[in-house]
């Protein structure tokens, strides 16, 4: 690690629990979002901040003036630009040394086939449960694990799903795909600004955790907050043997 490096990522390496070689894995891994919205900008700056060596970011939209209530990565002056190049922009600006991928296209089945199989970690920062499914399914096939996060009005969850751990559930288990959910928008029901801040630092804490070996992650509890009364609440999801995506391939 190079004496710029060092001095960069010094409050990293002062943690026991990360130190010289784990922040080397954090600087050597490659972290795909999907999503560069609420969720996907706090998520993005952590992780390029937080020195991931390589960050691919996926998302179809253009910044508009209604998402910089929110969504920390866009300024006025890259309304109607691509998310994934604004937030290409607001990495550089803080460490050009990450190296970026903006890929402005849909998470389609296919593109995550080929994305999640070059990830060291996969976080879900979309807001539709078609591409969170198409998600998890990549991440089990690949066995990659997964940071899930999820934000509307003023209710946040977060959970880590790792196909590399026999006992995890998939998100398919907790969230079957049969099983019919409200979709829930921001265009239609609105977010409180700081939820997706607070939900969005969380993965990428659970991101870097998971890269470096540091702490415990949240693998198999699903972390509810409630932003009203700031309560949040834990809940222990098992992997269900019956599940059609995970069920029958560890």
């Amino acid at each position: 690690m190079k004496d710029e490096q060092l001095l960069r990522y010094s409050r990293h390496i002062l943690l026991n629990e990360i130190g010289i070689e784990g922040q080397a894995q954090i600087s050597g891994s490659h972290a795909l979002v999907i999503g560069a919205g609420g969720l996907g900008s706090p998520v993005a700056l952590y992780l390029g901040s937080g020195g991931v060596g390589h960050i691919t970011v996926v998302d179809h939209d253009t910044v508009d003036i209604t998402n910089l209530q929110r969504q920390i990565a866009h300024t006025m002056a890259r309304v109607g630009q691509s998310k994934v190049l604004s937030i290409e922009a607001a990495i550089a600006a803080i460490n050009p040394e990450v190296q970026l991928t903006p890929l402005m296209q849909r998470a389609d089945a296919p593109l995550l086939d080929t994305l999640v199989a070059q990830a060291d970690v996969v976080l879900d920062c979309c807001d539709n449960f078609a591409t969170r499914h198409a998600i998890n399914a990549a991440c089990v096939k690949h066995r990659k694990p997964l940071v899930s996060g999820a934000a509307i009005r003023f209710d946040g969850q977060i959970c880590v799903y790792d196909p590399r751990d026999a006992s995890s559930p998939c998100y398919a288990c907790v969230f079957p795909p049969d099983h019919s959910f409200e979709e829930t928008r921001c265009a239609t029901m609105g977010v409180f600004a700081p939820l997706v801040g607070i939900v969005g630092s969380i993965q990428a804490a659970e991101a870097l955790k998971l890269l470096s070996g540091a702490g415990r992650p949240l693998t198999g509890r699903l972390l509810m907050l409630d932003g009203r009364s700031m309560e949040f609440t834990e809940v222990r999801v098992a992997r269900q043997a019956g599940c059609p995506v995970c069920g029958e391939t560890r």
